[in-house]
């Protein structure tokens, strides 16, 4: 295997790796959130280029739950939800190696010249984000629709993405 192979062989296995956890935002991307009012927040999560929509609205989802243990409510609804791509692109920058051989005979030169180019490929790269208004209560109320359970979110969802949450810090 050629040396350039291996390399971008080890790399891609690497960043495979690599999508946004959960954590709070950062270079990598992560979950913000702000306070509207005693019990309603506005929670976010963006996620990096190797990130998939479907992880970025579970971990809103899972945020959403830890928020709403942490402030002493058990259930949540989600009252206004947004979801955004961003999209960019990155080409690689081109590298050329050449090796050339020569041999004079007299007066004469002849040479061969071997070029071998990488790189100037296009990547094209998309960035999830998802945004929830929640309203957090205590206890089931029956007047609401579509009322998560947070212990219930965050038992399950914490353990699929092997996230820690709904601790109260009250």
């Amino acid at each position: 295997m050629k040396p350039i192979k291996a390399v971008f062989l080890v790399a891609c296995i690497l960043i495979a790796g690599c999508s946004t956890p959960y954590q709070a935002k950062g270079f990598s991307g992560g979950f913000d959130e702000v306070q509207l009012s005693p019990n309603m927040w506005r929670v976010s999560f963006r996620g990096n280029g190797y990130t998939g929509k479907e992880r970025a609205t579970n971990l809103a989802l899972l945020r959403s739950a830890d928020l709403t243990l942490s402030n002493g409510f058990t259930h949540f609804t989600i009252v206004d939800s947004s979801k955004d791509v961003s999209y960019s692109t990155y080409t690689q920058p081109t590298t050329t190696n050449s090796t050339f051989t020569a041999n004079t005979y007299g007066n004469s030169t002849y040479g061969s010249v071997n070029s071998m180019s990488y790189g100037g490929q296009t990547m094209n790269i998309s960035k999830p984000s998802t945004s929830n208004t929640i309203v957090m209560f205590k206890g089931n109320s029956e007047s609401q629709t579509m009322l998560y359970d947070a212990e219930f979110i965050c038992s399950s969802l914490g353990a699929k993405y092997e996230a820690q949450c709904g601790r109260a810090s009250n």
